[in-house]
């Protein structure tokens, strides 16, 4: 028998996890949870009506689970941990994670509301810095510093929405100079946008074993900060339609 998927998407602010709500035409509820408080919808209605273009009828429509999970890679990772751990003690562990939300874009290859799709989530500022410059903490025998996302989804969003793929920093703190940002992309030169809590979802997604992806709408350019530049109602209105349009990849999505 074939099971809907459930799908936690954790959000930093109600902002961003009410424009990915605005997704899913279902009305929705409240779950609350210790430690957390979810908004429970699922996908049906969303995206293209009845099929997916390419891939025949259009498979049960996935439970999905929002979580405003707080600002910054700490309370993001207690806040799903909380999640995961209540879905799995209740026998309906989540099928994946979706880190989701607005965020900075590294200028040429991600201007303002563009979306970008994470093929790999790597914390931009967990390590040492030295004499000889910033030490990643795996170079000092410890942790890791990045997640990668299942490729077949990555591709499958990215077909789905046109996005840009590439790497998604986490930092615990938002750059707001051009010398950060250039020391930023000459550490990662795969690096397209920049947020808070990607990497504090992996984390706690992999505890789970759960599979982790992370989306970002583009509010404003990674760099020196200039609030009459930013974007973020656009940036808003674009994650709103990105997850309508993959909908029926996060109902195919399955991690077995």
């Amino acid at each position: 028998m074939t099971t809907s998927a459930r799908v936690l998407v954790a959000t930093a602010v109600p902002a961003e996890r009410d424009a990915v709500a605005r997704a899913f035409p279902e009305p929705g509820e409240e779950v609350r949870l210790p430690g957390a408080v979810l908004f429970r919808t699922t996908t049906a209605g969303a995206g293209p009506s009845g099929t997916t273009a390419g891939a025949g009828p259009r498979r049960s429509a996935a439970v999905i689970d929002l979580l405003a999970a707080g600002v910054g890679p700490a309370r993001a990772a207690a806040s799903t941990g909380a999640a995961l751990t209540a879905a799995a003690l209740a026998g309906t562990p989540y099928d994946l994670v979706v880190s989701a939300g607005i965020g900075g874009g590294f200028a040429p290859g991600a201007p303002l509301g563009s979306l970008v799709v994470a093929d790999a989530i790597t914390v931009a500022d967990l390590g040492a810095e030295t004499a000889d410059g910033f030490l990643p903490v795996t170079e000092l025998g410890f942790g890791t510093v990045t997640h990668r996302p299942p490729e077949s989804l990555v591709r499958a969003v990215t077909e789905a929405t046109g996005a840009r793929t590439g790497t998604v920093l986490t930092v615990s703190t938002v750059t707001g100079t051009a010398a950060r940002a250039a020391a930023l992309r000459a550490r990662h030169p795969r690096a397209l946008a920049e947020g808070m809590e990607g990497f504090g979802v992996a984390e706690a997604a992999d505890t789970q074993g759960a599979p982790v992806l992370e989306v970002r709408a583009i509010s404003n350019p990674v760099g020196p900060r200039d609030r009459a530049a930013w974007r973020i109602g656009d940036a808003l209105a674009a994650l709103t339609a990105a997850f309508g349009k993959f909908a029926p990849a996060l109902e195919s999505w399955r991690s077995v």
